[in-house]
């Protein structure tokens, strides 16, 4: 049987994380093993970032539609009650950029919400 050697493979794999840590400071970019710690971390930071982002734009889209339904005279949560009452199914982003760019309509969606609690 031949003997295999595995220069062309580590050549190869140690090519792919260097790629991956250029432009980091210093010997992270330039030593296989530094990079591939720091690499081997970014990619998890990356992932985890992933999902935070997920989190942080549903936090946002919440605190801008409550501004908006406390400027209509109404909470969040009753809003948000009196939206499922009433068979409003729409998702908290479009709220939010309603809320933002046509506040006339979301006055509209505020009194539909208000008129399904049955709240003057």
């Amino acid at each position: 049987m031949a003997r295999v050697k595995g220069a062309i493979n580590a050549r190869k794999k140690h090519k792919k994380v260097l790629k991956l840590a250029k432009g980091y400071y210093g010997r992270r970019s330039k030593t296989f093993k530094t990079a591939n710690e720091t690499v081997i971390r970014s990619m998890r930071n990356a992932y985890i970032g992933r999902k935070l982002k997920k989190r942080d734009f549903r936090r946002l889209w919440i605190v801008r539609i409550n501004a908006a339904a406390r400027m209509n005279g109404m909470s969040y949560s009753k809003l948000m009650n009196g939206l499922k009452v009433a068979g409003i199914d729409m998702n908290r982003k479009m709220l939010s950029e309603i809320a933002i760019n046509d506040p006339k309509a979301f006055t509209n969606i505020v009194e539909v919400a208000k008129k399904s609690l049955n709240i003057q």
